[in-house]
Formats: structure tokens, sequence, C-alpha cells
């Protein structure tokens, strides 16, 4: 249920985000649409940095990086292809949109992590938004979901990037799911996840059922597997459907309602399960798919980054020199330390 509202308040933060575009740059949405990467060149508030992928932020869902400076500026990957840097230069302009505006910086308040999931999630929404508008998407993603070869479909007949694609393509899943985007090596390159925790961009997926199949095959083929999460934990059962797509690999996951058949009950949950917490130092209840602390058996909290373990007591004050020492410097049963007992 946490995925399915935040793909939703995604959605609805991506609509704001275009108004208040529209608002500031009269007529830049039509040319975003036309070039993100050559309008965003013109605009003087901001700088638009050409880098390797690997300058690039690693916990971003795209080959790109927001700094709001002072100056603001963007940085886009200069191995990807002109429609990907188009989809990268917008999603990191949504970062620059919300940073810079109270009105979109207000829905992060009511997050449990401060907004950093929905922020992310915005950005995606807003570059598909711009780059596939409604009516050329519904012309090929049929009212039951997308099927691999629809996305594929789709992507041959727009301007835009594969990973814009797949976002506007999780957004019509008809269940919890994921779109994938995996290079020939079977390295996720892109995942855009609806009802299901997200995907890590770069892990490896090219050894699970399925997958590896496809991979090593003509690229169509459908089945049921699981996908790779951190540490190796494998999520639950998914149907899949693949298609190629000019040297890449798109696959549709979805846990039931699968569109490329007649009827597929849902899968068996043999994934990991998220708990629910309240956290003993900020009272916020949060809930965690992060491994738990060995000592308390309790995930970090996302507002104030503690387990349950009590603080750890690094330095004390001596009254004797009033100076912070380490605890290993006062005698046993002594405020003093050392050089003053």
């Amino acid at each position: 249920m946490v995925n399915y509202v935040l793909a939703a308040a995604a959605r609805t933060q991506a609509a704001a985000m275009i108004k208040e575009l529209e608002a500031a740059h009269s007529g830049a949405l039509e040319r975003l649409t036309q070039g993100a990467l050559t309008e965003l060149r013109t605009w003087p508030e901001l700088t638009v940095k050409d880098v390797a992928e690997g300058e690039t932020e690693k916990g971003c869902s795209v080959a790109g990086a927001y700094d709001y400076g002072p100056p603001p500026h963007l940085s886009v990957a200069t191995s990807a292809s002109h429609a990907r840097r188009d989809f990268t230069a917008l999603h990191e302009l949504g970062h620059h949109l919300q940073k810079n505006s109270f009105a979109l910086m207000e829905p992060f308040s009511r997050e449990p992590d401060a907004g950093l999931l929905l922020e992310d999630a915005a950005c995606d929404a807003f570059a598909a938004e711009i780059l596939l508008p409604a009516p050329t998407v519904n012309l090929y993603l049929a009212p039951k979901g997308p099927t691999a070869s629809a996305i594929t479909h789709l992507w041959r007949a727009s301007n835009a990037s594969r990973m814009a694609v797949c976002v506007r393509a999780a957004q019509h899943l008809p269940a919890p799911g994921h779109i994938l985007l995996l290079d020939t090596t079977g390295h996720l390159a892109f995942a855009a996840s609806h009802g299901l925790p997200p995907l890590r961009r770069g892990s490896f997926q090219g050894d699970i059922p399925v997958i590896d199949r496809a991979l090593t095959g003509s690229g169509h083929v459908q089945g049921v597997t699981q996908v790779r999460y951190r540490d190796g934990i494998l999520g639950r059962e998914l149907h899949t459907d693949t298609a190629p797509m000019n040297g890449y690999l798109v696959a549709v996951l979805v846990t039931d309602s699968a569109p490329w058949r007649t009827f597929t009950p849902p899968t068996r949950d043999t994934g990991p399960q998220a708990r629910d917490y309240i956290c003993a130092n900020c009272d916020e209840e949060y809930r965690s798919f992060e491994p738990a602390c060995q000592r308390c058996r309790t995930p970090q909290c996302p507002d104030c980054g503690r387990c349950a373990c009590p603080p750890r007591v690094t330095e004390r004050h001596c009254p004797g020199c009033f100076t912070l020492h380490p605890p290993a410097m006062f005698p046993p049963d002594s405020d003093r330390c050392l050089d003053c007992s």
C-alpha cells in the first residue's frame, strides 16, 4: 500500500511541477519536449555540465546529478544516447524545481523519509509526462496493461528514451510489479516499480530464470521469476514477459493480472516482508525492508537515522581540567580523568 501511495503522490507532484514550470517559463514545455538539453542550455539560471557516467550520483535512478549550488547546475552523462540524456536532463530539472519551490517542498514534510523517495519518483514521472503525453501512450498501451512488445512499439513510435517509456508503462501496470531495462550483460540499466520495493540501478539480474533465457535466446520469453534486491535477496515470484529493445532487454513483471495471459492468479509471496516499527528515539512510525541492527534487532529509523540501541558514550567531561576525554581516561568509580586523579 505504501508504494501505491508513493506512485500516486509522485504523479500529483509531477503535475504540480509542470504547472510551476509553465508559469515560470512560458512556452518552455513544448521546447523541452522537442529537445530538453538544447532548451536547458539557454536558461541563464542553470548550467548544464557534460560528465562521464562514473561522475554521476549512484543513488539516483538516472545517469545524472543535480547540485543546487549556488550557482545551480545539472550534470548529464555523455555516454548515454541523446534520448536518454534528454530524459536525464528533465529528471534533474525536476530536482531543481522541487528544491527551489516552497510549494513543491511542502509534500515532503508528510513523508517518513523527509521526501527522498517522493522527490526522485516525481522527477521520473515529470520527465516521462513531458516526453510521452497521455494521448501518445494510450495508442500503444492497452487497457489491460503493457506487454513487453507494446513497450518496444511505443518507444519506436516516439522520440522518448527507453527510460521514459518504462516509467509511463509502469504507471499502467494492472498489479504490483516492475518494468525493467537490462543491458546485454544482465545488469539493470533502469527500473520503474509500481507497488513493490524499487530495484537498484546496476544490480545484476542476468542469471535469474526467464531473464537468463531471454538474454541468451531471441529475447521473447514468458514465465515466472524473482528479481534480486540488495545483498542477493530475492523478491516474490512474478509473472514475466520480455522483448528485445535494440541492444537492451525490456521486461514486464507483475504479481497477477498479466496482460499477456487470459488469467493469472497471484504468485506466491516468497520475497522479503517489510515490518512496521515505532522509533524508540523520535516516536515516528515507519516501515522498513532494511536489515535490522544485530544488537537491538531494529532497522534504522528514516527520520532520525537511529535504531533502538542506546547511544554510545564516546566522551566524558572532566570537572578537574574541564576537558572532554574518552572513557578509557577515567578510573573506575571516579568522575575525574587519570591526569586529575
